[in-house]
């Protein structure tokens, strides 16, 4: 019991949970220890982690960026086409680009139908009845030929607006760019934030397994201008942890990989958390 109880705090340190101060006499409870009692174990200690182990799918959190590169092979096996009619429950397509032998806006199964799923609440939105897809999935190739075209046209500068391949979001099939209709035809930029409908999926996202994938002060970290257009389908226990606490998908992968250590420190068993660590590149 004592050492679950260690873990806990440990893990509440690791993740900047909210701490006793010094001159707090404040004590554990029974009701306290019960609760830690009912975490789930895995080998020899529990999983303290706020979201739970089955609620994060390995695959839906897979990171890609300048030091998480996805291999040129790697394309999605469940790639679905998007509905684009939104009378039928779709969205609209911006265009209609082309990848290979794919023609149209492809996403992973569950992001498609959670895509369409939240244009369907937006559309009951007075004034939001017209959202376009303008990206969706694009292959390594596909992508390389974009960086490098992006390049030559910057005279060799990587200005952030581009990610080279392998790093890019889009990959994955859960990265998507959702832009209102009058920005459907234009180069999208950082003003797009003041658009009603960019501040409602800010807001709301989170409920269809989304989150703003580059938010506005996280550039730093990201590596990637802020882009209020770019949604990653996370899953919703994710979505909401990430959105709720203010975070880009880098950070969430920091504090998982802290939770994981102690996990395994305290005798966890490893095979439960192998693929979250595949995921994030480890």
């Amino acid at each position: 019991m004592i050492r679950r109880l260690l873990a806990l705090l440990g893990a509440m340190m690791l993740l900047a949970l909210p701490v006793l101060a010094e001159d707090d006499e404040e004590e554990f409870s029974l009701s306290d220890l019960v609760e830690l009692e009912e975490l789930p174990v895995y080998g020899n200690a529990p999983w303290v982690f706020p979201v739970a182990l089955e609620d994060i799918d390995p695959e839906l959190i897979r990171l890609a960026n300048k030091e998480s590169l996805l291999p040129d092979d790697y394309v999605p096996d469940d790639l679905v086409l998007v509905e684009k009619n939104p009378d039928k429950g779709g969205i609209r397509w911006a265009v209609t680009p082309s990848d290979g032998k794919l023609k149209g806006q492809y996403l992973r199964a569950e992001c498609a139908a959670a895509l369409c799923a939240m244009n369907a609440a937006m559309r009951e939105v007075d004034g939001f009845r017209d959202m376009y897809l303008k990206s969706a999935y694009r292959s390594y190739q596909k992508q390389k030929t974009m960086y490098h075209n992006r390049l030559a046209n910057n005279h060799g500068r990587d200005d952030g607006w581009v990610s080279m391949e392998g790093a890019s979001d889009h990959q994955t099939g859960l990265g998507c760019d959702v832009v209102p209709k009058n920005w459907k035809d234009k180069s999208m930029n950082e003003k797009m934030m003041k658009e009603p409908e960019c501040i409602w999926m800010a807001e709301h996202c989170h409920e269809y397994g989304f989150i703003i994938r580059y938010p506005d002060d996280k550039q730093e970290i990201t590596g990637i201008h802020t882009e209020p257009w770019h949604l990653r389908y996370v899953g919703p226990e994710v979505a909401a942890y990430i959105m709720g606490n203010g975070l880009c998908l880098e950070e969430f992968h920091q504090q998982l990989r802290a939770a994981i250590d102690t996990f395994l420190a305290e005798g966890g068993d490893p095979a439960a958390v192998q693929p979250l660590l595949d995921a994030s590149g480890q």
